[in-house]
């Protein structure tokens, strides 16, 4: 029979203290919580754009030069604990814009509360214009009707 130290199973170490125990303070910015919902809302189909058409227009030179902004159209205001967000976007034609808003709030309140860990106390949605798609135009040789022939 095997002798067994019953102190040795009894010995505990104490891990190094955790993150969250250690000391510290930590600021979220309201640009970094407005890229996480504007993210977050362009990610719903059927947004077309976030902002309003001056933002857009702004948008579309820094898209040209390589650049983006992911917190236009977002504006987030941070406290202590909690969070609110405005959104102003651009919804594409045939969309039904009341379950537009309500899925980007969904989405924005799950993005924010998972990343950020602050708690959204509001989601404002905007809706200030709707996207019509110009029509296709037909590519390659025209068309030839055919006619019938008359007996």
């Amino acid at each position: 029979m095997e002798y067994q130290n019953p102190q040795t199973a009894a010995v505990r170490v104490d891990p190094a203290p955790t993150p969250a125990a250690a000391g510290g303070r930590t600021v979220i910015s309201e640009t970094a919580v407005a890229k996480v919902a504007g993210i977050a809302a362009r990610a719903v189909p059927g947004v077309y754009s976030l902002g309003t058409g001056s933002s857009r227009a702004l948008g579309a030179i820094r898209d040209a030069v390589g650049s983006s902004d992911h917190a236009a159209g977002v504006h987030a205001e941070v406290g202590e604990t909690q969070v609110a967000v405005d959104i102003t976007l651009v919804a594409v034609y045939g969309v039904p814009l009341h379950a537009l808003a309500n899925q980007v709030r969904a989405s924005v309140y799950a993005a924010v509360e998972k990343l950020v860990g602050l708690q959204v106390i509001e989601v404002n949605v905007e809706i200030n214009d709707v996207y019509i798609a110009p029509p296709v135009k037909p590519t390659g040789a025209p068309a030839v009707a055919e006619r019938e022939a008359v007996l």
